[in-house]
């Protein structure tokens, strides 16, 4: 097999990247530009909600600089997650900007949709056949659920993306899929081990991530019969044995293998090579097929309208007081709203906001921010009761009190905001499918 280059412009679709590295890279002739758009770290929110993670603005800028570069090399552009979340909505609309930049700038090129959403029949009945196992929800899937969710996607693998390039695509959109999938794709398509290829996706789904110093930038990988290497696009990174290989660890539980859909990727014979000050040699992925092929069920499911006040306390006497003042606050609004239920919590940044019951420095703050957060089953029951929290510790007396003028200082007015739907995932399971493609329809436009 010809070795094939595959040029990855930055971790996450919207999130930037250098001209300069972008040029430099296609000067090295890529075959390919793939590039991952989606995750599930930001939360349900975005797979709920249909919105998109990156505004149009960044992915429309982004997509007309990458299918440009496409298109004067003849190569194919290949996006996955599309919008966030891959939802149906999300790959729509991502499709529409792709529509708006051919047409804007006169080109001519095969638009591929590929669509991830799963009907919630399709999955309740491989709930009744028992063909539905826990991933990392830590409880089963059940038909309730699935009642309660309002968007369901699974991730494709490669197969699909294969199937839009075996049709002649210049441009793939994909709904939610594996992210080493996506930059796998192409290297399998043509023959490369898929092994190799998707060791190599995973290294290059964040970018330049995997170089020195690290940013959302050009990352390229060229990969032959037997291993890959790899380079940032941008002169001033380089890629090192330490920076290849400890994100070829990112976001694993188990160092050696490597899970996906249809297949275990096995790590333990991989060996890092330094070539030259700003390449690194990757060998040794083995690939094992599985008995059955499983997709990661994603879902989404409205738990309710959120509002949060934010605000500041420098009083020591009222930072000391603070988790029994909190305590106070909560357990009043919670009999002051019954019987309608709400869920009230409080953040303290710069104590343990971030860290919350795992913070080991316990040392007096000088001053805290607090997030008052309040989610409720309407939004005005939601801004109702927030208000009524952050009023009430505005001028909340407690034992010690000096300064009686106020106990918060509110960097907004009006003090307390309603952020609006709360998502929660509903679904994080994998599920049983006949097939890699079958669930994954793909859709040809000629623009």
């Amino acid at each position: 097999m010809p070795p094939i280059t595959v040029l990855t412009p930055t971790g996450t679709l919207g999130y930037g990247f250098g001209e300069e590295a972008l040029a430099r890279g296609m000067s090295l002739n890529p075959a390919v530009i793939a590039v991952d758009a989606g995750s599930t770290d930001p939360g349900p929110h975005y797979l709920g909600s249909g919105k998109p993670l990156v505004s149009n603005v960044s992915i429309k800028r982004e997509l007309t600089a990458l299918i440009r570069a496409g298109r004067a090399a003849g190569i194919p552009v290949i996006v996955g997650s599309v919008g966030g979340a891959g939802s149906g909505v999300q790959v729509d609309r991502t499709a529409a900007l792709v529509r708006e930049i051919a047409r804007e700038h006169g080109l001519k090129l095969k638009l591929a949709t590929i669509r991830s959403d799963i009907p919630i029949e399709r999955a309740k009945r491989a709930v009744a056949a028992n063909e539905v196992v826990d991933f990392e929800a830590g409880y089963p899937l059940t038909q309730d659920a699935l009642d309660e969710t309002v968007t369901l996607v699974a991730q494709m693998g490669h197969e699909p993306i294969c199937e839009a390039l075996d049709a002649g695509a210049d441009v793939i959109i994909a709904g939610r899929a594996c992210d080493d999938s996506v930059i796998a794709a192409y290297p399998i398509w043509k023959g490369a081990d898929p092994a190799l290829a998707i060791h190599m996706g995973k290294i290059l789904e964040c970018g330049a991530f995997s170089a020195e110093p690290f940013a959302m930038d050009v990352m390229l990988g060229t990969i032959d019969d037997d291993g890959f290497t790899l380079e940032p696009g941008s002169i001033k990174r380089r890629a090192s044995v330490k920076s290849v290989s400890a994100h070829s660890l990112y976001e694993r539980e188990n160092p050696f293998r490597q899970g996906g859909p249809g297949h275990e990727i096995d790590l333990t014979g991989c060996s890092f090579e330094q070539i030259g000050d700003r390449q690194v040699r990757v060998t040794g992925a083995k690939l094992t097929e599985t008995a059955h092929y499983y997709v990661k069920l994603e879902g989404a499911r409205l738990a309710g309208y959120r509002s949060i006040a934010i605000a500041g306390i420098r009083c020591p006497t009222t930072i000391a007081a603070l988790n029994g003042i909190l305590e106070q606050l909560k357990a009043r609004a919670l009999e002051y709203f019954v019987p309608d239920p709400i869920s009230v919590q409080f953040h303290v940044y710069g104590r343990d906001g971030v860290m919350k019951e795992l913070e080991q420095d316990r040392s007096p703050a000088r001053e805290v921010g607090l997030v008052i957060e309040v989610t409720a089953a309407a939004q005005e029951l939601a801004h109702a009761a927030c208000h009524q929290i952050s009023g009430a510790m505005l001028h909340h007396h407690y034992d010690g009190i000096i300064n009686p003028s106020g106990n918060l200082a509110f960097p907004y007015s009006p003090s307390d905001l309603d952020i609006g739907p709360v998502y929660e995932f509903s679904a994080y399971h994998l599920m049983k499918v006949d097939s890699p493609t079958e669930l994954f329809p793909v859709t040809l436009e000629d623009l």
